[in-house]
């Protein structure tokens, strides 16, 4: 119950407008006593049982939203509606991979009429071909590479979104090259399947910019990045508990430290530190070169100076990035010195005695000329 509360203050600071990113991550649990750790479609490649968990991600707020966990065996396309559902969540532009299919949660769309999605579709879908979406008219400005757009209403109220990027086209044509020289060439195949190369489309319920759509699908990697720091800087590979209580609430705590995770990496980017480092070496530093003793002149409500005795062996470096994040007191800087060489002093102006000179230069007099003037 707790739980629940706790993720419904989260989702109430939701607005509209944000892009909720939801996806799932499967991580290792060889209980034999909790029913959520099954063989997941990994399973032939990793060997181990899974559980799996999915996260919404508020892209505007940069924090993940809620979290929930399901049996390793479970596909995301089975769990879109239950986690829909159970967490409650009704506004937003929900934003998916294709394997979160829209016919799944049809009829919470129509319940919670704030709510919205932005998906991708597969490349072998009939409405690709019935809506000619291969065939682009125009370009999306404002990005470093060029993507070809193309956008269509298909009905009352959805729409499709084709989008070809050039650059990853060409990846996507040589890597299919490299396997026909070691495989064959397939001409028929090739013809197929060169068309898509590069491509994506996507579906949803909202007229928007395809400018607004593929900034959408960039953002959306956001998550796929926290998911990176769970399991990597986090430490999170896998589970160590038994029951699926303890499963449950492992989660839940591993879910605050990625809320703490995320908090970190905004502050860090908005002081610059990882302008200069990752975060890997940012948090190597904090936590092996970053020693205090705890003496009298501690205080924990209070910052410490980075100019004090009681800081073993931290370096410039370390102390840079601390003041950076605002975790010392930097040492005050002195007044900035004037400019140019200092004023002589003279000793005081001599006082002027007597009639002042009238200001500016005194006007020439005009001749007066007694010549009349040439007459023709």
């Amino acid at each position: 119950t707790k739980r629940h509360a706790f993720y419904q203050r989260r989702l109430e600071t939701v607005e509209q407008s944000h892009h909720i990113a939801i996806d799932g991550t499967l991580k290792q649990d060889t209980s034999c006593v909790n029913s959520l750790s099954q063989f997941s479609r990994k399973a032939r490649v990793k060997g181990c049982r899974d559980i799996s968990i999915l996260y919404a991600y508020d892209i505007e707020a940069m924090e993940p939203l809620c979290a929930h966990v399901y049996a390793g065996n479970i596909i995301d396309a089975r769990a879109y509606r239950s986690f829909i559902v159970d967490n409650n969540i009704t506004k937003g532009v929900i934003l998916t991979d294709k394997g979160f299919p829209p016919k799944e949660i049809v009829e919470e769309l129509k319940s919670r009429p704030a709510l919205h999605f932005l998906t991708p579709i597969k490349r072998n879908d009939s409405r690709i071909q019935q809506f000619n979406m291969l065939s682009f008219e125009g370009i999306v400005t404002g990005l470093k590479k060029r993507v070809q757009y193309k956008k269509k209403q298909i009905g009352d109220s959805r729409y499709l979104y084709s989008f070809r990027d050039t650059s990853r086209a060409h990846i996507e044509e040589n890597a299919f090259l490299d396997r026909a020289v070691e495989h064959g060439y397939d001409v028929e195949r090739y013809e197929a399947k060169a068309p898509n190369f590069g491509t994506i489309v996507f579906e949803s319920d909202q007229d928007l910019t395809p400018e607004a759509v593929w900034h959408c699908y960039e953002d959306r990697w956001l998550l796929e990045l926290v998911f990176d720091r769970y399991k990597n800087d986090e430490q999170l590979r896998q589970s160590r508990v038994q029951t699926e209580e303890s499963v449950i609430g492992e989660e839940f705590i591993n879910f605050i430290s990625t809320i703490l995770t995320c908090r970190i990496l905004k502050k860090a980017d908005r002081a610059g530190v990882l302008d200069k480092m990752t975060y890997g070496e940012m948090m190597e530093h904090l936590e092996e070169s970053v020693r205090r003793i705890k003496g009298q002149q501690f205080d924990s409500m209070k910052r410490p100076s980075s100019t004090d005795d009681l800081w073993v062996n931290v370096t410039e470096e370390t102390l840079a990035i601390m003041e950076a994040l605002e975790l010392s007191e930097p040492e005050p800087k002195p007044a900035p010195k004037k400019r140019g060489r200092p004023c002589l002093d003279r000793g005081p102006k001599p006082e002027f005695v007597g009639p002042k000179r009238p200001r500016g230069r005194p006007r020439k007099p005009r001749s007066t000329s007694t010549t009349e003037p040439n007459s023709l």
